[in-house]
């Protein structure tokens, strides 16, 4: 049986927040420094200021230290000055044109905002117009570092950036296929790379089925991979004791007397496409509950504080697991949301899309927010294939370019018919649909339904269009 859900959870930090309790004035000025900051820097590099940053130019405005700051908000000074705040005065000075610090960037901000006021954003507070990109690169995989294309969505990244320096860390990614975790995953390991920390990312979707069968030939793949992208020796056979050691504990000795002790720095390990293995109970369990275990050893021994540890999985995966099954559950769980409007307008912006907003309504009212569909039709509109009102009449149907989509997840519905008529009812019925709580979590997990309390509503009109067709 897999693994049972994990009852202790990593800690995780607050999600920061603008500070309150100064004058109206001050107040009045802060706003306009961190619109124009804000401003600036997404026009220079097509990114918003994360929350941190916020935090960190918000107590520098009001003339706070950085030890001040990192009092507030339970992080080391050291961390604030050495690595968001020189990074962020950095990142204005390149925006600003000119060499901006803590102590002078006040000036520089208010002569942004005299200059930008009532040109690049309007009193409605749309962000600037995004330069349009003169390639656009097919939607396929995960979105490059440098690329403007990629949306930061609230504090996701920096709860991720802040989670991983931390020792014995364990960041779980999930959400459903092509809603951007690995995209996410190697920000978080960049981020960890600017920290001289070592990284290793396997996509487990290429191990061979043979290996997934037999948790001793996977682990040995396991300790393999990893030790060569560390350019270190294969020492298995010295390490690897068969007669009294099991699977587990062998992998373990590895990773402790040799992996982690040869590099003598932080190493952050990256298992992508976990789900692949969800299929094989005689690996999965052992292996996630060791997983587990390092996690858990992080709290008593200094040789497991430098390992983190950055899963992601597709939540699809739960559909077929049995109500006596729980999916992995340890550590600090990061769920991947939808755009919202403004994320929508600003990629339509860089796809040289100038939609007014009843259009970005419209685009969203079929397919939500979700990051793969959006993309997907900005492409193909952008490309010139097709026009917004084809792509809009053809959406729902086999003849428009969700087609592929649409069918992967008939096909998994047809599969469970019970699962499939739960569906039904809720893409027939003009009102939230009750469902029983099982029914509600799988059909959830594949990313067709938004919960509302014990009821249930299609996610979007593509999915209620298409599934009231061909479910009839």
């Amino acid at each position: 049986m897999i693994a049972q859900a994990f009852d202790e959870f990593y800690p995780s930090r607050p999600v920061l927040s603008v500070v309150s309790g100064v004058d109206s004035e001050s107040e009045l000025a802060w706003i306009q420094a961190k619109e124009s900051a804000d401003q600036v820097v997404f026009k220079n590099t097509g990114k918003h200021l994360s929350d941190i940053e916020t935090t960190v130019l918000q107590g520098s405005w009001e003339g706070k230290t950085y030890d001040q700051i990192a009092n507030r908000y339970g992080y080391s000074a050291e961390y604030l000055n050495k690595d968001i705040g020189n990074k962020l005065w950095n990142k204005l000075s390149e925006a600003l044109g000119e060499r901006v610090t803590k102590k002078s960037f006040k000036q520089a901000l208010r002569r942004a905002w005299k200059k930008c006021q009532g040109t690049s954003v309007g009193t409605n507070g749309e962000q600037p117009p995004s330069e349009p990109l003169t390639k656009l690169p097919f939607p396929s995989g995960w979105v490059a570092l440098d690329s403007p294309l990629y949306v930061e969505r609230d504090s996701i990244e920096s709860l991720g950036y802040d989670t991983v320096i931390m020792p014995g860390s364990l960041i779980q990614i999930k959400a459903p296929k092509l809603m951007g975790k690995t995209s996410l995953m190697m920000r978080i390991l960049a981020h960890a790379q600017s920290q001289d920390f070592q990284t290793v990312y396997l996509d487990l979707s290429s191990v061979d089925r043979a290996i997934l069968t037999d948790l001793d030939k996977f682990l040995r793949w396991l300790c393999l991979k990893v030790g060569r992208q560390l350019k270190l020796d294969n020492q298995l056979n010295d390490y690897w004791d068969t007669e009294i050691l099991g699977s587990n504990d062998n992998c373990t000795v590895y990773f402790e007397e040799y992996l982690l002790a040869e590099i003598d720095c932080p190493l952050v390990l990256a298992l992508d496409e976990v789900d692949r293995v969800f299929p094989y109970p005689e690996v999965i369990e052992d292996f996630l509950g060791m997983l587990r275990s390092w996690h858990e050893k992080a709290k008593i021994s200094d040789i497991w504080k430098q390992l983190r540890l950055v899963i992601a999985h597709s939540t699809e995966v739960y559909i077929p697991l049995d109500l006596n099954q729980s999916p992995f559950n340890a550590g600090i769980p990061v769920e991947l949301r939808e755009f919202d409007q403004q994320q929508v307008k600003n990629l339509a912006q860089l796809h040289g899309l100038n939609w007014e907003n009843a259009q970005i309504e419209k685009l969203m009212t079929m397919v939500s927010g979700h990051p793969y569909l959006v993309r997907l039709a900005m492409y193909e509109i952008g490309s010139g294939k097709v026009t917004f009102q084809q792509l809009w009449q053809d959406a729902p149907t086999e003849a428009g370019i969700y087609s592929n989509h649409l069918r992967r997840h008939l096909e998994t519905l047809q599969q469970l018919p019970e699962l499939l008529q739960a569906l039904k009812k809720v893409v027939t019925s003009s009102e939230p649909v009750e469902l029983n709580p099982i029914e509600i979590y799988k059909l959830h997990s594949m990313g067709l339904v938004e919960r509302q309390g014990n009821y249930v509503v299609p996610r979007c009109n593509l999915y209620r269009e298409y599934f009231y067709q061909v479910l009839d």
